[in-house]
């Protein structure tokens, strides 16, 4: 499916989570099995070439993309948690969100040093999560070799915080 037919399975839903803003959707994607197949093999086109040893994904749908793209690539995921979810010693980066700070977590051995990390999510917006995974990679001295989105919301100019990180998004609004 070319990106254009994958756009058209994200379902806007208007005044989600709050009123003004539009959510995009990407469950009818997700459940679409053509979609998601070919979602990921659009993504494993771009990540591929920069041999990644470990794909990093943050919960949730950082999860389902993050790991069908591991196993596609024939590497290893790590997931990015929220505070107190993981069970082993962690590291931790804080970012800011409209109304305050928020966390994510991995495990302290996550991953070698030197690592080849692509940092993936579902959605690149104001950049804040996909810097705070940054943080992470390099708080254990991995190298990231990318940041990977199946959508940008383009204009909250979240790639202004990955200034220094290789950025692609299948989907762009």
């Amino acid at each position: 499916m070319t990106t254009d037919q994958l756009k058209a399975l994200v379902r806007d839903v208007p005044d989600f989570p709050q009123e003004g803003i539009v959510f995009k959707d990407l469950m009818p994607l997700i459940g679409n099995a053509d979609a998601f197949r070919s979602t990921i093999e659009h993504l494993a086109e771009w990540a591929r070439p920069r041999s990644p040893d470990v794909i990093l994904g943050a919960e949730a749908r950082g999860f389902i993309f993050g790991g069908a793209l591991a196993y596609e690539l024939g590497c290893g995921f790590v997931p990015a948690r929220k505070p107190g979810k993981l069970p082993w010693e962690k590291i931790r980066a804080t970012y800011e969100l409209e109304y305050g700070n928020d966390s994510l977590e991995i495990h302290a051995d996550a991953f070698a040093r030197g690592a080849r990390v692509i940092v993936l999510d579902d959605v690149l917006a104001t950049g804040g999560t996909a810097k705070a995974k940054v943080e992470l990679v390099e708080q254990l001295g991995g190298i990231v070799v990318g940041a990977l989105f199946v959508i940008e919301l383009a204009f909250l100019h979240g790639r202004e915080r990955l200034a220094n990180t290789d950025v692609q998004a299948l989907i762009a609004y």
